[in-house]
């Protein structure tokens, strides 16, 4: 980490050193949040920036509607800071660090239950098998909360919830990657969630400063700029600059995680030695030489100036201490007041125009330009001493051959770029002083920009930084910082369609990243963003997150919504899980009446067989298929509203259940549907004041009867051919050899007479009412069977229901026919066998032209049986008595 806090760099005049009291106040501030809290160690420099890069002064930029902001988080407007409020600005320690660093554990009486929390929750996450997905799994269900609970008029609070979620799972996995080992499962989950916290930091940064700056086109006019100072010039500069002051939040940003990731490193470096007032007791090893050869001068500056070197020992300890000083430095910012590393501060001289006796001491260098001019030449000083001056003077060079991380190498840019701008809006100002000129060409006339910053980075030497580029959360904080959404989404098209899965949080993160960037109506791809949220909403259905499902499905386009939350539903197996998802379907705005009717015309159409016909052989079980089929009907009974839908869909899947002989499954539809389902139709539009049912609805019902007479019929021949087949056998009689055995025959005689008797009646009953059953269907009233009563004009025929329903009057109607044959032959019922003929062939019913030519051939051989059966009995081929 080589990213420095923004203390450090700016030109603005700054407060006074940090004490070391101070310094573990901040600490406390910068860990790792406890408790949900309004600012998150993350967030301090969202609501307050006073540690931005030359601007301590400004007001950071937040949208100034309430259209988008939450209530009562307004700021005014830009204005001029007036003269004799700058000398406010300089605080002392405790008040810098109050301001600047607010403890997310203040307010908290005793928090060691905290840290026992987490080591309990630790304790038990070590014993899952990924702990850290455990862990990190309720992050689904509550960014949803948070989603919800949050109107569009909040969106940055929002934000603010997500990163507060993610920053306390990253505290809690830490805990367990302690124990694990950074080489576990759980240190990359770690790892992924650290990157999304600091991804909602960055973009709720910029884009409460880019909807303000949309929002505000008159902001020049509220900017009133004499040229007094170096710093108003500045302050002045970062109001009316967008550029300069994004690169300085892309800055902030980068030293609040280096602050995060360092956390009490500050505190525990080792100075070599106890008395610092001692200017050569770090070179203790020197000393000692120096004492014995009087070669060596004391002097501090000796190793630059009269190339004497120090002692081996000395160097390294001189090589450590630098390095941790850049480190210290780049956390601290003002952790030492070290006369060299005050020049970079802007002069300001708030006397001047004041109008006030009172003298106010003078802020900053007003050799700014000689003392930046001496930085650039420091070439013999270690690498890490020299990358401290190159970050205060915009040196690129030095602070790159120290950076070792992609986040390093941005900062260092962006630093630099911040750094080129503010000077040149001082020489174009006229008030940076001549030795600037000294400076090398490169620096004064560089064109800095954000795309040319990354494209720089692009073309580092380093294989870390170059892998890094490449990472999904840097390419999406890239792509943030530019602004440029078209250029994201491409990315996000690119890694839906890899053939290896995202990772489920970056899915997760994606897809409220889209919703947020939704919320504040930019203009987007929106393909893209529903192929985000259509993998998210797989993601959900796979990981069987059931009421997670609704709320994202409702982002989709309607006709998708449908189409995704009927997908979900045949997932849906648990009966008792049904009613609450489609409660949710309801909550979330979804059009539960068209999904239920797509889970149900797409169970039922999913391997559907042909309209067979009834004399080739099938299998007529139930199979699992089937039902599915018979359980989809379910879907629509949960809500009487639906009432008219589950009966057309009903009827359609006993149209093909009737087809295929599957008069079980076909039974089982007919039970699923409410009796009261036809009275229940006729109050729903009669509630609505339609007295007559439309046409499509009253057609449903009458199919619907259809349907129940053709399955009594087929039920009334099921128990007359089970009753037929069951006679009592005649008891064979034993030999009368004694009179006991004549009366055990005598007695199994009468016994079967008596049943004979029973059986026969009960026969007659059955013969009758499988013929009125059967003639019930043939003679169906009103057109007949299977025939729709009437049509509207104006809406659509389906096609394919006339199809079926014609197709299953040529295959029942000719089948029940042969079974009443059969049945009134085997009553002997000649007669009436005979009498069919004249209602098959009537004009009236017209049921001639469902048999086939085969079918009516086979039903004058039957006849022709019954004739011959008469003729025998001495009756005419009619079963009339013959005339003498």
């Amino acid at each position: 980490v080589i990213r420095g806090v923004s203390e450090l760099p700016s030109p603005v005049v700054r407060d006074d050193e940090v004490t070391v009291a101070a310094r573990r106040r901040k600490k406390v501030a910068c860990g790792g949040s406890p408790v949900r809290s309004t600012v998150t160690p993350a967030r301090p420099l969202l609501r307050a920036t006073p540690a931005s890069l030359f601007r301590q002064a400004v007001t950071p930029r937040v949208p100034d509607v309430s259209s988008i902001l939450a209530p009562d988080a307004r700021t005014p407007r830009y204005t001029h800071t007036p003269r004799n409020a700058l000398s406010s600005l300089n605080l002392d320690d405790s008040d810098w660090t109050n301001s600047m660093y607010t403890s997310p554990v203040s307010g908290l009486e005793n928090t060691s239950f905290y840290t026992e929390d987490i080591a309990n929750c630790s304790s038990a996450l070590l014993k899952e098998d990924d702990p850290g997905e455990s862990a990190a799994a309720s992050l689904f269900p509550e960014f949803l909360a948070s989603f919800l609970k949050h109107s569009s008029s909040a969106v940055f609070e929002l934000l603010e919830d997500f990163q507060t979620l993610c920053q306390e799972k990253v505290d809690v996995l830490q805990s367990v990657v302690l124990r694990a080992g950074q080489n576990s499962k759980t240190a990359g989950v770690r790892w992924l969630l650290q990157q999304e916290s600091n991804t909602w930091r960055l973009i709720n940064t910029l884009y409460k400063d880019r909807v303000q700056l949309s929002l505000e086109d008159d902001l020049m006019a509220d900017i009133v700029a004499p040229n007094e100072s170096e710093k108003i010039v500045v302050e002045q500069l970062f109001q009316k600059d967008a550029v300069i002051r994004h690169s300085q939040l892309v800055v902030d940003w980068l030293e609040c995680i280096a602050r995060d990731q360092i956390g009490d490193f500050s505190d525990n470096i080792e100075y070599y030695a106890k008395n610092q007032n001692n200017l050569f007791v770090c070179e203790a090893k020197t000393k000692f030489e120096m004492q014995n050869n009087l070669s060596y001068i004391q002097d501090p500056d000796a190793p630059l100036r009269q190339q004497r070197p120090l002692a081996d020992l000395d160097r390294e300890d001189d090589a450590r201490l630098l390095k941790n000083l850049f480190m210290l430095c780049k956390r601290c910012g003002q952790a030492w007041r070290a006369a060299t590393l005050e020049g970079w501060k802007l002069y300001h001289d708030p006397n001047m125009n004041s109008g006030n006796y009172t003298l106010k001491p003078v802020e900053g260098n007003p050799h700014r330009g000689i003392w930046k001019t001496c930085c650039w030449r420091m070439e013999q000083l270690n690498r890490y001493e020299r990358a401290i001056y190159a970050s205060l003077s915009g040196n690129l060079k030095p602070i790159l051959a120290v950076c070792e991380s992609w986040e390093d190498c941005v900062w260092a840019h962006f630093r630099v770029m911040v750094d080129s701008l503010v000077e040149k809006e001082l020489l174009s100002s006229g008030m940076t002083n001549q030795e600037v000129d000294t400076l090398p060409r490169e620096y004064l006339e560089a064109n800095w920009t954000m795309e040319k910053a990354f494209e720089e980075l692009q073309a580092t030497e380093s294989k870390r930084v170059l892998e890094e580029t490449r990472e999904h959360y840097h390419v999406i904080q890239k792509f943030i910082i530019l602004g440029d959404l078209d250029g994201l989404l491409e990315e996000f098209s690119d890694w839906l369609k890899a053939s290896k899965p995202l990772p489920s949080h970056l899915l997760r993160f994606m897809t409220h990243l889209v919703l947020f960037f939704r919320s504040l109506g930019l203009a987007l791809k929106e393909h893209v963003c529903v192929d985000v949220l259509k993998s998210y909403v797989s993601l959900l259905i796979r990981e069987q997150q059931n009421n997670l499902v609704a709320s994202y499905v409702g982002q989709l386009p309607s006709d998708l919504a449908t189409a995704q939350y009927a997908a979900f539903l045949e997932t849906v197996t648990q009966a008792e899980l049904r009613p609450r998802c489609l409660q949710l379907a309801t909550e979330s705005g979804l059009d539960v009446a068209a999904i239920t009717k797509l889970v149900a015309e797409t169970v039922r159409d999913r391997d559907d067989g042909e309209f067979t016909h009834h004399s080739q052989t099938v299998e007529t079980a139930t199979t699992q298929e089937d039902q599915k089929k018979i359980d989809v009907i379910n879907w629509l009974l949960f809500d009487s509203a639906h009432r008219s839908e589950a009966l057309k869909q009903s009827n359609a899947i006993m149209r093909t259940f009737l087809a295929l002989q599957k008069h079980d499954a076909a039974k089982a539809v007919f039970s699923k549907v409410p009796e009261d389902s036809m009275k229940e139709i006729c109050s729903q539009w009669a509630a609505v004041g339609q007295s007559v049912l439309p046409a499509e609805d009253e057609n449903a019902i009458r199919e619907h009867l259809c349907i129940r007479a053709y399955l009594e019929a087929h039920e009334a021949f099921t128990d007359w051919f089970s009753h037929s087949s069951s006679a009592p056998q005649k008891p064979a009689p034993a030999p009368e050899v004694k009179f006991t055995e004549k009366v055990a025959n005598e007695m199994r005689e009468k016994e079967y007479q008596t049943a004979l008797s029973a059986w026969s009646c009960r026969l007659d009953v059955l013969t009758e009412d499988v013929k009125e059953r059967i003639y019930n269907v043939l003679l169906f009233v009103d057109g007949g069977w299977m025939m729709d009563g009437r049509q509207d004009p104006d809406s659509e025929q389906d096609s394919e229901r006339s199809h079926q329903m014609a197709a299953l009057r040529s295959l029942c109607l000719p089948r029940l026919t042969f079974l009443l044959l059969s049945v009134l032959q085997n009553s002997t019922r000649h007669q009436e066998a005979l009498r069919l003929a004249d209602i098959i062939s009537s004009d009236q019913h017209r049921l001639y032209e469902v048999f086939s030519k085969e079918e009516l051939r086979r039903f004058l051989q039957k006849l022709r049986e019954s004739s011959l059966a008469l003729l025998d009995k001495g009756l005419d081929p009619l079963g009339y008595e013959l005339q003498q």
